[in-house]
């Protein structure tokens, strides 16, 4: 696991934007930026409700505009930055795309697909590691979760 620097958390801080505009569209606050050479290149937020998708999580509408930016599905050089633990579907997207980090903010200890709940993410089976950064900013990230659910309680 890689330890926090300042960009990390300068970058999570976007992601978290993109969480608080996703809450302000009705969806659950999930944020994720894509990065290359510490470049933003793709922004995601859950997008499921308002494109009827159950796959719009904020990790996958960031690899797919990542990918149609690089034109290229691979995403090799990419760092990708989420406010929540991803899921199995989004773990599963990054190792196809062959994402190179991830850096995510809250565990999510009910379906959390790297390493709370399940490994997908650097299963030893698996062709494709990538480096983890977990725990970033996530206290303020859990708890923009735990307040729209709050919220709608």
């Amino acid at each position: 696991m890689d330890t926090m620097t300042e960009a990390d958390e300068n970058l999570m801080r976007v992601a978290l934007a993109e969480a608080r505009a996703a809450a302000e569209a009705g969806e659950v606050p999930i944020g994720a930026v894509a990065v290359i050479g510490g470049e933003i290149v793709a922004r995601g937020q859950n997008r499921v409700l308002r494109d009827t998708d159950p796959s719009a999580h904020a990790e996958m509408v960031a690899l797919r505009a990542a990918a149609r930016a690089l034109s290229n599905y691979r995403l090799a050089d990419c760092e990708l930055y989420v406010t929540l633990e991803p899921c199995a579907m989004c773990a599963g997207a990054m190792i196809h795309a062959r994402v190179a980090r991830l850096v995510y903010g809250a565990a999510d200890s009910k379906a959390g697909a790297a390493g709370s709940v399940l490994e997908v993410l650097n299963h030893p089976k698996l062709n494709h590691q990538m480096k983890l950064t977990p725990d970033i900013l996530a206290e303020e990230c859990g708890e923009l979760l735990r307040e729209f659910f709050r919220e709608r309680r």
